[in-house]
């Protein structure tokens, strides 16, 4: 079995510390299996800088985090807002306690079974929290 495990990011190399997942600028793909993990692709968030009408927690704001992770199984970030429990009615949120990307995608990989448990759950679905050993 194979998962698309996004990370949320702004520059490629740090995970998004500072706020909630969705606001990152970009959303870094990545193909995990039991065999490791390979980058597949970047996306856009465009959401990035938008309305700040939007509270956290808006449900419009899951909505457009979603679209584009489209085709995602698993979303991977240190913090999550308040609409954690929208996002787990269709991934898995995977609370990395890490704060690079490269780190992330190891605590994924490691753990891989245990996020494809969750996956399986369909909308029963918990979240994952991961920390290094």
């Amino acid at each position: 079995m194979e998962l698309i495990v996004a990370f949320s990011t702004h520059d490629g190399e740090n995970l998004v510390t500072d706020d909630h997942a969705g606001q990152a600028r970009y959303f870094d793909l990545y193909r995990l299996s039991g065999n490791g993990a390979e980058f597949v692709e970047r996306r856009e968030n465009s959401k990035y800088g938008g309305d700040e009408a939007l509270r956290h927690g808006d449900p419009e704001k899951a909505k457009k985090s979603l679209n584009a992770l489209d085709g995602v199984h698993a979303w991977a970030n240190p913090r999550f807002g308040p609409n954690l429990p929208r996002l787990l009615k269709k991934l898995v949120c995977v609370v990395v306690r890490v704060e690079k990307v490269s780190d992330a995608v190891d605590l994924a990989s490691q753990h891989f079974d245990e996020v494809v448990k969750q996956h399986e759950a369909g909308e029963e679905r918990s979240h994952v929290v991961l920390k290094p050993q």
